[in-house]
């Protein structure tokens, strides 16, 4: 059961069905019927809806497979612009990484898989968007994505292991020569896509690669830096939602948790003092509050503005302590 009380568990059940879904399934542990059943609405309800109601004839968003196009008039389409130096959410990588982020049935996006073969290029040497490039995040994110859709990726997870640092983990600046160390929002994204990949395709091939990057951060206890055991930056107790590309120790947990419930195994205790963090971040009301969410253009704003409640935050940090505090370790 839920450590939530009534009152905040009411509180998160009068949101949006793309949150309200994983309260029920994550929370209240109500039927599979009942959780499915809100989860089909965020197609016609809803931030969902509002995502895929912008999606290009082509398949695309914005007009780009990771940024917006240049020669796109994108004026007059309700986009959220928050700060317009700032990187843009609203491209096709990051829609559909949210639609997928946010649960909704891959059969809503029918035909897009295809469309996307057929129209789409990365920014990146105009190569074919289900082929990768060269960054692990947006390797990582396709790599889902692809598996969501149902389309062949198996050569694009191939390039992880390939790809994988000397200390264990990722990093997007590797390919460009800038850096010889793993990241921790590098080597989290792909630990994060090669997750998805085995739970939507049962293919189980990447198991190996992404227990290594995982371990790379659990001998850093999530946190800590592996030569001195100072934490690493101050973002690791930054929790934000949606989390996009940053690390953090919470979005950290949850991807853990994910894991030991596709693995059916016991959680690591080197989780123990970033779950700590994460407990001391609660407020005394149960609720976790929002962090400094970057700029950049979205198509909707899905949670509370920084310093408020978070309800994607609190859903999240709340199945993360549930999990860890009934289970063995």
């Amino acid at each position: 059961m839920s450590s939530l009380t009534t009152e905040k568990k009411d509180w998160l059940l009068d949101s949006d069905p793309a949150l309200r879904w994983q309260v029920q399934r994550d929370l209240l542990g109500d039927p599979a019927d009942v959780w499915e059943a809100t989860r089909d609405r965020i197609a016609t309800a809803g931030f969902g809806a509002r995502i895929l109601s912008h999606q290009d004839p082509d398949g695309q968003w914005a007009g780009g497979a990771y940024f917006p196009s240049r020669e796109r008039d994108l004026t007059g389409l309700g986009i959220v612009e928050r700060d317009e130096d700032a990187q843009p959410w609203i491209a096709t990588t990051w829609a559909l990484k949210d639609l997928r982020d946010l649960g909704l049935n891959a059969t809503a996006l029918e035909g897009t898989a295809e469309k996307l073969a057929e129209s789409s290029r990365w920014e990146y040497d105009d190569l074919p968007y289900w082929g990768g490039e060269v960054d692990v995040c947006i390797n990582a994110f396709t790599l889902a994505n692809g598996a969501w859709l149902g389309t062949d990726v198996s050569a694009l997870a191939a390039w992880f292991p390939a790809h994988r640092l000397a200390d264990g983990g990722w990093n997007c600046e590797a390919e460009e020569g800038n850096s010889v160390r793993s990241s921790f929002h590098s080597t989290l994204n792909a630990v994060v896509g090669m997750r998805e990949y085995e739970r939507l395709t049962g293919d189980t091939s990447l198991r190996a690669t992404r227990h290594a990057g995982e371990e790379y951060l659990l001998e850093r206890a999530l946190m800590r830096r592996l030569s001195t055991g100072e934490t690493v930056a101050p973002w690791v107790s930054e929790f934000i939602a949606p989390s996009r590309w940053q690390y953090s120790a919470l979005a950290a947990l949850d991807h853990f948790r994910a894991a030991v419930l596709l693995e059916g195994a016991a959680p690591d205790p080197r989780l123990a003092e970033a779950v700590e963090l994460v407990r001391a971040a609660r407020q005394p009301d149960g609720t976790w509050l929002q962090g400094e969410v970057p700029g950049g253009a979205v198509w909707v704003e899905i949670d509370a503005p920084q310093g408020e409640p978070s309800k994607w935050l609190t859903l999240i940090g709340t199945r993360v302590l549930d999990w860890w505090d009934a289970s063995p370790h």
